[in-house]
């Protein structure tokens, strides 16, 4: 929804004053609409009882696009109340991501470069490099899916890991160092990709952390691991019922997959699908009006020859 390049040193960026709630909902799903190089954030405004809503873009955005996608989530009055503004020089993603406040899930701190000092020794910090971080963890999903993760860990070390539209890298960076196990991570954008192999790098997981480019699980090399002991899908309500058939193949007897990026309305349509697999759910986390599927494989189940040809 962004074209042509912005003038030298300037950032478009749009905000939108609204309530904690839509602000994450707005903020997720614009994270997975927009460019990978765009930067959403969300921030709290005691002051006001209110939250704001910032994008900053990479490029010259459709305004028209981005006020259509901004009703169809949270209403007309909203996109109508979106503002645009051309900053002057200077590296806004950079210097408001800089105020991000570290997030906390489980034994796992996300955090900026400028808190790397606030990790505790009984913390696993992953860091999210500014000028690439779309997906930063501060959204109810991300959480949810490390909330998850640490709960498998306290009872096993899965050894293949597959993250499906890993964004910024977080979940299989996250997996990769708790785990000590390398971690397959996959995404059809080639900047999200780019992106988690630098965040891989600066948090010294590049060793366990493979990153590669790939539409849902198609990939020989992807293929080749299976069957994997724990698997993240934290995208979308449709991506995720047609990947129910291929996941549940590439899953391990006693495996886990971790769904994520729905609303909690679309739970239970996301988990019907899954379940016609044979899998089970363990645990259902909701975090602001999102929800995380924690699914198994039971171990009685046969592995099924793969059938994955795109």
């Amino acid at each position: 929804m962004s074209r042509n390049r912005t003038a030298t040193g300037t950032t478009v960026v749009a905000r939108l004053s609204t309530s904690e709630s839509k602000a994450h909902w707005l903020t997720d799903l614009l994270v997975d609409k927009l460019d990978a190089r765009d930067v959403v954030l969300a921030s709290s405004e005691p002051t006001r009882h209110a939250w704001t809503v910032a994008v900053y873009f990479h490029s010259i955005p459709d305004q028209t696009a981005i006020r259509n996608l901004v009703a169809n989530v949270i209403g007309k009055t909203a996109a109508y109340a979106l503002t645009f503004e051309t900053l002057a020089e200077r590296d806004w993603i950079a210097t408001s991501l800089a105020g991000l406040a570290p997030v906390a899930a489980g034994r796992f701190l996300l955090h900026g470069r400028h808190d790397r000092a606030r990790v505790a020794i009984n913390r696993i910090g992953i860091e999210i490099e500014a000028a690439l971080a779309f997906g930063t963890g501060h959204h109810g999903t991300t959480r949810g899916c490390l909330l998850a993760l640490d709960r498998l860990l306290k009872a096993r070390r899965p050894r293949h890991i597959l993250d499906v539209g890993t964004g910024s890298g977080v979940l299989a960076i996250a997996a990769a160092k708790a785990g000590r196990r390398p971690a397959l991570a996959s995404d059809i954008d080639p900047h999200a990709v780019a992106a988690a192999r630098q965040n891989a790098r600066m948090n010294r997981a590049r060793a366990f952390v493979d990153v590669m480019r790939a539409d849902g699980v198609r990939g020989q090399r992807l293929r080749a691991r299976a069957p994997y002991d724990l698997m993240f899908a934290n995208i979308l309500l449709q991506p995720l019922k047609r990947l129910a058939v291929p996941l549940a193949r590439l899953a391990a007897p006693g495996g886990r997959i971790v769904l994520s990026g729905l609303l909690v309305s679309q739970a239970n349509a996301a988990l019907a699908a899954y379940r016609m697999q044979g899998l089970v759910l363990e645990r259902r986390i909701l975090i602001d009006g999102w929800a995380t599927l924690l699914l198994a494989r039971p171990r009685r189940q046969p592995v099924e020859a793969l059938n994955l040809a795109p």
